[in-house]
């Protein structure tokens, strides 16, 4: 991260959510509809993935493609565990 300040700011302010309305509310004004429907789909693709899902059933359900499930996926296994871990805390 290359302006860990901007970054610290960032996660200060999501860490100061106390409600799913404060966070619809931030997220709404800080994303487009379509980042936020990206990161939707991402943490989608990721819940599918640890609960072992193969590439061509994740596709068929999601309608995402081959190369955004590898990406996920290889956040998943070499990433820093943000995936696994908060899915974990959330189902």
């Amino acid at each position: 991260m290359e302006n860990k300040k901007q970054y610290s700011l960032l996660f200060k302010a999501i860490l100061s959510l106390e409600t799913e309305k404060d966070c619809a509310d931030f997220f709404e004004d800080l994303c487009t509809m379509k980042e936020l429907n990206d990161m939707v789909d991402r943490l989608d693709v990721a819940q599918c993935l640890l609960e072992g899902e193969t590439y061509e059933t994740i596709v068929k359900k999601t309608k995402m493609s081959s190369a955004t499930i590898s990406r996920v996926n290889r956040c998943i296994q070499y990433g820093s565990g943000g995936y696994k871990k908060i899915l974990k805390r959330i189902t």
